[in-house]
Formats: C-alpha cells, structure tokens, sequence
C-alpha cells in the first residue's frame, strides 16, 4: 500500500494509536472493523481495491466459520492482486495457494 496515498491516511486517521513499528512491519490491528466500514474503499486506488476485495473475501469465505463452495476461486485472486501490489507475501499464503486441492471437501 502507498503509504502516501489516501487510503493509508485513512487507516492513520482511523487508528490513530497504531505504532509505527506495526505499520513498517504490516502488523495490523482491527481489520474487523475496516470490513464494516463503507467509507475505506472509497480511499483505495483500484490496486489496492483489488487486493482489499480478494483478502477480505477470503477471510469471510474460507478463514471465517462459513466456507463457500468457491473458497478456491477466493484464494487464488488473492494472489495475484497482492503480486499487483508488490506485496510480500507470506508463506503460509504461498503456501495455502499451492496446497489448495489437498483440502478435504468437508472442511
């Protein structure tokens, strides 16, 4: 995310007592919070929309209590969008992307 860009001011307004320490290393609290608010997509840019859209899909879809029939359409936009955003991504992603059809179909 640009940290110049409108949508970071944002989270710094939104959350003021964040430590700069969490911000530089993507440590984030609150991400519930943001998925109730109408008004923080109106500050991304279409990238950051993009990948915002894909994570939040995947936490309501597949890492929530509720699965979706097409949590893996879900997982595999994540990817991409986050490569989109020059992202470091994480292995567990990586490693949840590559391992998608070991999942049990009564997960």
């Amino acid at each position: 995310m640009d940290k110049k860009g409108d949508g970071f001011k944002f989270l710094k307004t939104k959350f003021p007592r964040l430590s700069e320490a969490k911000i530089k290393e993507g440590i984030f609290m609150g991400i519930r919070q943001l998925f109730k608010d109408s008004t923080f997509m109106k500050h991304l840019n279409r990238k950051e929309k993009r990948a915002w859209l894909a994570f939040k899909n995947v936490c309501m879809n597949f890492l929530g209590s509720k699965e979706s029939d097409d949590f893996v359409a879900h997982v595999e936009e994540l990817l991409p969008a986050c490569k989109a955003m020059l992202c470091n991504m994480s292995l567990k992603v990586l490693y949840l992307h590559s391992h998608l059809d070991l999942f049990p179909e009564n997960l």
